[in-house]
């Protein structure tokens, strides 16, 4: 007769603390070894079976045969000519590629995290948009976007403090790989990063929005908007013509209300396009009365979208329009510019240049 096949390996980085130990469970373990794997994991943040310590043997044996600890590799990285971002494309164990990207700002570390290979949003100004979808990452290739960064990090004697989920990728759509990431982040006995340095942003994918209010998910909520109208919003945002404005911020308000929070707006200063006086006076009337903070971001060209950003008079017109309806806005630091640092754009440089690398084997 056949031998029965062999169960998958699990990777360790796709599961919670609570997963874990029920995993752990099922072989004869307590809470307590949870626990010691679970720090050696994150705190001590060990890249090998063997450098497992304080386990019993018998509990290493079993986690070599039947669980994996996958990380991804750096298949291209570039840095910034202002020493300040360093920019990854990650490769996963499929072949898989994904940008994640590391900002040093005074006194502080943030990295921008990816969520999705590719993006089904479709959002026409931006690199991934331009790719279409692929596939959702796991909870454990987000976090191991973290883990490799940390170790840089390390090197240096720095710590990371901010996490966005801004990358390649909509977080809301991979809602449960996302926020089961988010679960492990936040986990008091491991990176046991602040939740209110953890902003996660969508385009505006309403039934996600909702569930994160319901759930009250430990995250700072950010929704792209880039248009004040349905016209204008979906003509830049395809997705915008699933949940149209009403709804969306239907369920913006339904977000702050239940849950007490600022929602930051993000919007992509497009010259000639959405910085006008008219567009600014729209985006007030949207938001005002709102719990709302606008970042305002100047376009990061790219290769697929010819539009330019807006120039510094236009951007301080658009502000001061906001500032009359009562909204703060901030306008966002553009950083790494020079290293194609907009979400999908060092992929679509080092993919059109080289040729594309086989899966790694099972």
């Amino acid at each position: 007769m056949d031998a029965s096949p062999a169960l998958p390996l699990v990777n360790l980085y796709d599961l919670p603390r609570a997963a874990l130990g029920e995993l752990l469970g099922r072989w004869g373990y307590s809470a307590h070894y949870r626990d010691l794997l679970w720090t050696a994991l994150y705190r001590q943040q060990v890249e090998s079976f063997d450098a497992l310590t304080g386990l019993k043997p018998e509990l290493v044996a079993a986690l070599r045969e039947r669980t994996l600890l996958e990380r991804p590799t750096t298949h291209h990285e570039v840095f910034s000519s202002d020493g300040y971002t360093r920019k990854l494309l990650l490769r996963l164990r499929d072949g898989q590629t994904v940008e994640t990207v590391l900002m040093r700002f005074k006194g502080r570390a943030t990295v921008c995290l990816s969520t999705q290979a590719g993006c089904a949003m479709g959002c026409v100004f931006c690199a991934t948009g331009q790719m279409g979808f692929v596939r959702h990452l796991s909870p454990g290739e987000i976090i191991g976007q973290v883990l490799h960064v940390t170790r840089l990090l390390r090197e240096t004697n720095e710590t990371l403090r901010n996490v966005v989920l801004m990358g390649m990728g909509e977080p809301l759509h991979n809602y449960e790989g996302t926020l089961a990431a988010v679960d492990i982040l936040v986990d008091a006995l491991g990176l046991a990063l602040g939740p209110r340095f953890i902003t996660l942003s969508t385009v505006g994918v309403v039934p996600g929005i909702r569930r994160l209010a319901d759930e009250d998910r430990p995250v700072q909520l950010a929704v792209s908007l880039h248009g004040a109208t349905d016209a204008e919003r979906g003509a830049l945002v395809p997705a915008a013509r699933k949940w149209p404005l009403a709804e969306l911020m239907d369920a913006c308000r339904y977000y702050t209300d239940k849950r007490k929070r600022r929602i930051f707006y993000e919007w992509a200063l497009i010259s000639g396009r959405n910085d006008t006086p008219e567009q600014a006076h729209a985006l007030g009337a949207l938001l005002q009365g709102m719990d709302a903070h606008v970042n305002l971001i100047p376009l990061n060209p790219t290769v697929g979208y010819a539009e330019q950003p807006s120039g510094p008079d236009s951007v301080r017109a658009f502000q001061d329009i906001l500032a009359g309806y009562g909204l703060p806005s901030t306008v966002r630091q553009r950083r790494g510019i020079d290293i194609d640092a907009g979400c999908g754009q060092l992929k679509a440089a080092v993919e059109r240049t080289r040729p594309p690398r086989q899966p790694l084997a099972s």
